[in-house]
């Protein structure tokens, strides 16, 4: 779309102005000259004076040693009898693709072999590549597909890898760059969405059209399966493995909380007879498994029920129930051994699993395996033709360890744990609840050094997300123990409305119309925090980012006496827009069409773009995004930025030229990033 043709689009009716048009659209040019050299002066300011701090290098030597540290756990995926990790550190900055055996990853210090240098590939090909995964082909994992990105980008390339002779396939399945679903469907052939030309990609940019591609021919012979409508997020297929029996999958994404499913038998398409918001969440021994999202023919919202998958066509289809969810308890995903079904829920935002065992009369056994209650636990490494699972376990003033768990037995041994970079004897984490405005209880999490004064002048970070069902949960955060709490500072992290931490109500609490409530909850916890004097708005600082960016950009403009400090990373801005940048149309879901008039008249009400008032005293706010963030576009804090600086509102502003989402593609440019975060902190907040 041409510069013109965005201009015309570009007329605004905010809730304070007459019509006018926004003069801030060429800075949506990506990588358009003008706006690359805006960008280059913004970074020149912002990073000459938050280097310029006393206290940076130590903060950034600090964050580097944390973020290379050899004896942080190397995390491993099971496959074909190998142990497979990714890893970077000073040495592979982009990283090295390795694998063990079990034998061998038991060790302290296991032999690794190198099966991929992204280092070496980069410097080979002139690309700065970043890695975003390898996908294997059951049951050998002998044949991969290869995603590559630039600089970070969700767009990547991809390339069929052979794991025996470590080396790029002649003549094998091959993408250029886009944002592609590609998977295996079997050893001569995928399924693949991507740019096939004029109609293939849904407004969302992702891809729309579901084609069979066969191993030795061209793309362009491959056969459609599939066309999503033009409005759908993303269509694709996908092949699940049931013991012996192989099934093929279809999915059209229609919107971003709902899915139509199929079944792929020959070339009939059979639909899954479930509402399009349920998840088929597992298939085990002919049944499969289904989380409602909201309460369907007499089960509950969020239950979990199952059916037989060879019924999939009948209409007297019958489900049984699983497990349902409670006031407190969310379920939160399920996992297949050869014996027993792995349950992880979350009470009151901390984690418990349990082990479901089948027994002769059709109940279940279940046993709980005897993790502390108080943090996160996260299962991996299950399958289905064995019982042991591996199992980390971390909450904020413990760091990850690593557990292998007896599935037989549900006894477990200690692994690998990653080492303390600051001495947690001295803090105290607990949870704590504020009352939001319509009397809901929203719990966050403190963590701060004990015997801290209530006096009001502890510098306190107070971060939240709130969004597309995501939850926040208690971690250890190296980075954070050693720059912020031990320098004096209080964190925070709030679970408001919007996130998942009680399953899908929660989440739909907060939706559209209702967004409202999730700004509502994250000023509860500000004012709790005040209330009680851990802090007051002077030392108070907030952070988040991506839909966390959005939710910190509306709450320095609604409440900007509330806080002294806010840090708006890789954000969505501007919600007139957002709809018609990169993937933006696919998140209508969750916040409403701006092009509906309906709908806009509550989205401007909180859209930060819209919402900035030049009359206002608003704190000094450090935006962060990147260039290659093809996912949230930078042109949203970007014009935020420039809209501010016009008005003579002090803000900062550092771009990343890479890093995509994510917001850094190496580990220098991650510690760097973190590290000038910290430093804006101390000197916003001390």
């Amino acid at each position: 779309m041409s510069l013109a043709s965005l201009v015309a689009l570009s007329t605004l009716t905010t809730g304070v102005n007459a019509s006018e048009k926004d003069p801030y659209l060429w800075l949506e040019n990506v990588e358009g000259e003008k706006a690359l050299n805006w960008v280059k002066q913004q970074n020149t300011q912002s990073l000459s004076y938050l280097k310029g701090q006393d206290t940076y290098q130590t903060i950034y030597e600090n964050t580097l040693s944390i973020v290379n540290d050899k004896e942080r756990i190397p995390y491993a995926g099971e496959r074909g009898g190998y142990y497979y990790n990714f890893w970077r550190d000073e040495n592979h900055v982009k990283g090295i693709y390795r694998r063990t055996t079990l034998e061998e990853y038991k060790k302290d210090k296991p032999k690794w072999e190198t099966i991929l240098d992204v280092d070496a590939l980069a410097k080979a090909d002139g690309v700065s590549w970043v890695y975003k995964g390898m996908s294997c082909l059951y049951p050998k994992y002998e044949r991969c597909l290869l995603s590559l990105s630039r600089g970070g980008a969700d767009a990547t390339v991809v390339r069929e890898f052979d794991m025996t002779t470590k080396a790029f396939v002649k003549d094998g399945f091959t993408l250029p760059e886009a944002k592609s679903a590609i998977s295996w469907k079997d050893e001569n052939s995928v399924f693949v969405g991507t740019d096939f030309g004029e109609g293939s990609l849904t407004d969302s940019g992702y891809p729309g059209v579901v084609k069979v591609w066969q191993r030795n021919t061209p793309l362009s012979e491959a056969k459609t399966l599939y066309k999503a409508d033009k409005t759908s997020v993303s269509a694709g297929g996908y092949t699940v493995y049931d013991g012996d029996d192989k099934y093929h999958f279809i999915y059209d994404g229609t919107s971003f909380y709902t899915r139509d499913m199929y079944l792929l038998e020959n070339e009939k398409q059979i639909k899954f007879p479930i509402p399009n918001d349920a998840s088929i969440v597992g298939l085990n021994n002919g049944k499969f498994f289904v989380q409602l999202k909201s309460a369907w023919n007499g089960f509950a919202q969020a239950e979990v029920i199952y059916a037989d998958i060879k019924d999939v066509n009948k209409k007297d289809i019958k489900f049984t129930s699983f497990i349902k969810p409670s006031e407190k308890r969310s379920i939160e995903g399920l996992s297949f051994t050869k014996s027993a079904i792995l349950v992880t829920v979350m009470d009151d935002v901390k984690n418990k699993v349990f082990r479901y065992l089948p027994k002769q009369n059709g109940t279940w056994q279940i046993d709980q395996v005897k993790f502390p209650e108080t943090g996160t636990i996260s299962l991996f490494n299950t399958d289905p033709e064995r019982d042991d699972f591996f199992v980390t376990y971390t909450d904020f003033l413990t760091p990850a360890s690593l557990y292998l768990v007896d599935g037989k037995t549900l006894e477990f041994s200690k692994l690998k744990g990653a080492k303390s970079h600051f001495d947690t004897s001295k803090f105290v984490a607990k949870q704590q609840f504020a009352t939001s405005k319509d009397g809901t209880q929203v719990p966050y999490f403190i963590v701060h050094k004990k015997g801290m004064k209530l006096d009001g002048k502890n510098p306190t970070l107070l971060y939240a997300y709130g969004g597309f069902e995501v939850s926040m949960q208690p971690f250890y955060s190296a980075s954070i123990g050693k720059n912020w709490l031990e320098n004096d500072g209080v964190y925070v992290l709030a679970n408001i409305r919007g996130g998942g931490e009680y399953g899908p109500r929660w989440h739909q609490a907060a939706l559209k119309k209702n967004r409202h409530k999730a700004f509502e909850d994250f000023e509860a916890v500000a004012e709790q925090l005040i209330a009680d004097k851990v802090t007051k708005p002077q030392h108070l600082g907030i952070q988040g980012g991506s839909n966390g960016g959005l939710l910190v950009g509306t709450a320095f403009t609604r409440r900007p006496d509330l806080y002294n400090a806010v840090i708006c990373q890789v954000p969505l801005l501007d919600m007139k827009r957002f709809n018609q940048l990169l993937a933006g149309a696919s998140w209508m879901g969750e916040y409403g069409n701006p092009d509906n008039a309906d709908e806009w008249q509550y989205i401007k009400t909180y859209s930060p773009y819209h919402n900035l008032d030049k009359d206002k005293q608003y704190p000094k706010v450090f935006f962060t995004t990147s260039t290659r963030d093809d996912r949230v576009h930078p042109g949203h804090a970007r014009k935020m930025v420039a809209k501010m600086k016009d008005m003579d509102i002090d803000v900062l502003y550092f771009e990343n030229l890479e890093g995509g989402h994510a917001g850094a593609a190496n580990n220098e440019q991650r510690a760097m990033v973190s590290s000038l975060t910290y430093v804006y902190l101390m000197d916003q907040l001390k």
